[in-house]
């Protein structure tokens, strides 16, 4: 039992109600009938299993990820006391990251990393976008079938993000492996023995890489996120060498995974529904609708973790100081509360004010980038793969909770 919460202790823990069932790769297949029934009988739940409340409804995921603190992340010499001192250097990269920062900490560097995400800087990038996804499906027009996920979703965001980076566009295989080992501290409940030497090599391979892309660009300047970040200054205040690593990991790994797992979940969500399709197909005018709507239906991004920041209550629940409440966004974005008929797909839903980018203050700044790259991916799939339709085959979501994607997607298509 929890002694840090009030109402939990009067009844007996239900397991049926627990988001660790997300370890169970049928219910991770489609979460959405949990998510449902946690929202329908206990939207604000005392999970004693992550030892953790869990909110589903879309009011209280917004009061979640406006007013709750996102200073989340175990210090090293907390790491050393749990034993798993080993861990030790992936908590000093995530302590200085701002995804895990309240104000004024966060808005300082909010400010500085956003110089790299200006609406002119997103627009100066469309046509390069453009460029990406032709030559992509340039190599793979003529076979008449593809694995969406290793072919397109994966390499587009890659290419996209190492730009906006300003390191080699060839190095994009290896930031989206390190991306995948990171996001895996990101969107899990659970330590995982056999990945952390994994994660740990990731971690100390993406910060000897950006430090030598610094050197790099203290010798030869190249515009991207890590010379910005390099040459930002507010209020006189510049980023430390350990700050501008964090961030543009955290950057890095943000603009990668959650655009790959929309391409994927969202082509899988189209192929499934055959009249959205062909609305969208016959109608490009609507992609923008479109694309969050698919943001909606199929969140990239199911939940993020906070903490109370003060004794308050939530639903009705006495929630104390210091308390895990994890935020289903993936929840609220089917709460017939906000959205008229949740369950059903509808490419021109109005007022589509989902959570998938989050909330307030941590509201994802690479946001519009993310749209983007989902509105060119999609309106080209459509427009050069005619007869688009999914092949026999099992489905297998990646072992990502929080970030939920697929493994792979086979696709077939009429051959250029």
């Amino acid at each position: 039992m929890a002694p840090d919460t009030l109402s939990a202790s009067s009844s007996r823990p239900d397991p049926r109600l627990s988001l660790y069932r997300l370890m169970d790769p049928a219910v991770l297949a489609d979460p959405y009938p949990l998510y449902r029934s946690l929202r329908e009988t206990d939207p604000v739940h005392w999970d004693p299993f992550l030892h953790a409340w869990v909110v589903t409804g879309y009011a209280d995921c917004i009061t979640v990820l406006h007013k709750f603190s996102a200073d989340r992340t175990p210090k090293p010499e907390q790491i050393q006391a749990l034993g798993i001192g080993a861990l030790a250097p992936i908590a000093q990269v995530m302590t200085k990251q701002m995804l895990f920062m309240d104000a004024p900490a966060h808005t300082r560097l909010r400010k500085l990393c956003s110089t790299a995400f200006t609406p002119r800087r997103i627009e100066g990038m469309r046509a390069h976008i453009q460029d990406i996804t032709e030559r992509l499906l340039d190599r793979v027009a003529q076979s008449g079938r593809m694995e969406m996920i290793a072919d397109f979703a994966a390499p587009l965001p890659a290419i996209v993000t190492a730009g906006m980076l300003g390191v080699p566009t060839e190095d994009h295989e290896m930031l989206k492996s390190w991306s995948a080992d990171f996001a895996e501290m990101l969107g899990n409940f659970q330590h995982n023995p056999d990945r952390a030497a994994r994660v740990l090599q990731s971690v100390e391979e993406m910060t000897a890489y950006f430090q030598a892309a610094i050197r790099e660009q203290e010798r030869l300047p190249r515009e991207g996120l890590i010379q910005s970040l390099m040459t930002a200054e507010v209020d006189g205040q510049r980023l430390s060498e350990e700050e501008i690593i964090a961030n543009t990991i955290v950057t890095m790994v943000g603009g990668q995974e959650t655009t790959t797992n929309l391409i994927g979940n969202g082509l899988l969500t189209l192929l499934r529904n055959p009249a959205a399709l062909a609305q969208l197909r016959d109608d490009p005018s609507i992609i923008e609708p479109a694309v969050e709507e698919l943001l909606r239906y199929e969140s990239p991004s199911q939940h993020t973790a906070r903490i109370a920041p003060e004794d308050g209550e939530l639903g009705g629940k006495a929630i104390r100081k210091g308390s895990a409440v994890m935020a289903v966004m993936a929840a609220g974005n089917r709460d017939p509360a906000r959205f008229a008929d949740p369950d059903t797909l509808d490419l021109t839903r109005k007022d589509n004010r989902h959570l998938a980018f989050g909330w307030a203050a941590h509201f994802c700044f690479g946001a519009p980038l993310a749209r983007m790259e989902g509105q060119i991916a999609f309106a080209t799939l459509l427009r050069r793969l005619p007869d688009l339709s999914l092949d026999a085959q099992k489905l297998v979501w990646r072992e990502n909770l929080g970030l939920r994607g697929l493994k792979a997607l086979h696709v077939s298509f009429r051959a250029a």
